[in-house]
């Protein structure tokens, strides 16, 4: 039970500084754009790296994982990924930029499978569902990530010594807690994995997590933005409003594992799309910054389990491997996060920003109709069924 204890420190600690590392990249994007004297448009396609190099990187990941076992992943992965920050404040232009983002993204990706499936196995280890409160740990990890950033960017410290020290403080943690993780066989299933065309389960639950993603990324694109322009709300007050939303998904993330017992996960999803649709509604037909910023906050804590409840079932379809089960639903997560940026802005240009929002309410509705498609063999219980390792 011991080593149960210690693995579950260590995936929250992976978890945590998967987030940090995030949190830090993006609270310096400002000082690496004036840096390079880049466009909006030029920092565009150099942001579209990092998307591209993860979803090049997730189909191997979830294979490989599959194959030998998340710890291998998460041991060599992390530490990379921390270092690969680095050449991001080095890079002189654009092109380097872009190829030094591909690979941070391809990192990301690999370790994200990677600490997901461990966390599942975690959690079966313990008879008990985990995984929301890893996610907090995650979110929480990106608000520190964030903090620092923005500290360092205040007191006018260049991104590079900002990243050398991150990198560092996270290569070393990552060092020191890997020695926790589960060994190798306690997630790789006995029959070695193989491509395989996905089953209709993984695409219904991958509709559901593509809407809830959509709303998630629409909020942290659009909040800031909707509150400053058609609210009136001014930069600070309007800057308040993805902080509230991020603040309260991480909280509600620290309940996501006991509401999971209590209701299960299909009352759970209901529940939550219902709860962020009538914070994204409350936000757009109040008419006020200060309803809108409690409106995105009520729609963070109605989105913070859904992640980890589609990912628990994703990785728990019959006939398909863990990692590539999740791998599988987190190229959909990229892929949402890709597409919502230009849909919602094409949309706002065509009609209003208002208008535009108002379809993430849809989609937020829809996340409670396709509730069911988070049942499978986590229904009753909110547990992923057991996996039988490889013996040695």
């Amino acid at each position: 039970m011991s080593d149960i204890r210690d693995a579950r420190v260590a995936v929250a600690a992976t978890f945590f500084a998967h987030g940090a590392l995030f949190g830090t990249w993006i609270s310096r994007i400002p000082a690496v754009k004036d840096e390079l004297a880049l466009s909006n448009g030029e920092l565009g396609i150099a942001l579209f790296g990092a998307t591209l190099g993860a979803l090049v990187s997730l189909p191997l990941t979830g294979w490989l994982v599959a194959r030998s076992g998340s710890r291998t992943t998460i041991v060599v992965g992390l530490p990379l990924f921390a270092l690969l920050l680095i050449p991001l404040a080095l890079a002189p232009n654009l092109a380097t930029l872009a190829v030094a983002l591909f690979a941070f993204g391809a990192a990301a990706g690999a370790v994200d499978v990677a600490m997901n499936a461990h966390g599942l196995a975690v959690e079966r280890a313990r008879a008990r569902p985990l995984l929301s409160g890893f996610h907090a740990m995650w979110s929480f990890g990106g608000l520190a990530g964030a903090a620092c950033g923005g500290l360092a960017a205040w007191l006018d410290v260049d991104p590079l010594p900002n990243f050398l020290a991150v990198a560092a403080v996270v290569g070393v943690a990552a060092l020191v807690f890997a020695r926790r993780l589960l060994p190798a066989r306690a997630d790789r299933p006995d029959e070695r994995p193989r491509f395989q065309r996905p089953p209709r389960r993984l695409a219904a639950l991958a509709i559901l997590a593509f809407c809830g993603l959509f709303g998630e990324a629409a909020a942290a694109d659009w909040s800031a933005v909707y509150i400053a322009g058609p609210l009136d709300g001014g930069a600070a007050v309007a800057a308040l409003g993805f902080a509230g939303f991020a603040l309260a998904m991480a909280v509600f993330r620290l309940a996501g594992d006991t509401l999971t017992t209590r209701w299960g996960p299909v009352a759970l999803t209901r529940r939550g799309g219902a709860t962020a649709a009538a914070g994204l509604t409350l936000a757009l037909v109040a008419g006020r910054p200060a309803f809108a910023l409690i409106g995105f906050a009520v729609m963070g804590a109605g989105l913070a389990a859904l992640v980890p409840i589609a990912f628990r079932a994703a990785g728990s379809l019959p006939d398909v491997a863990p990692a590539a089960g999740i791998a599988g639903l987190t190229t959909v997560g990229y892929a949402a996060f890709l597409l919502s940026p230009p849909v919602v802005g094409f949309l706002a240009e065509a009609t209003s920003l208002r208008a535009a929002l108002s379809i993430v309410v849809g989609l937020l509705l829809a996340v409670v109709a396709l509730a069911p498609a988070a049942c499978g063999p986590v229904a009753r219980t909110g547990l992923a069924p057991p996996l039988e390792p490889h013996p040695r």
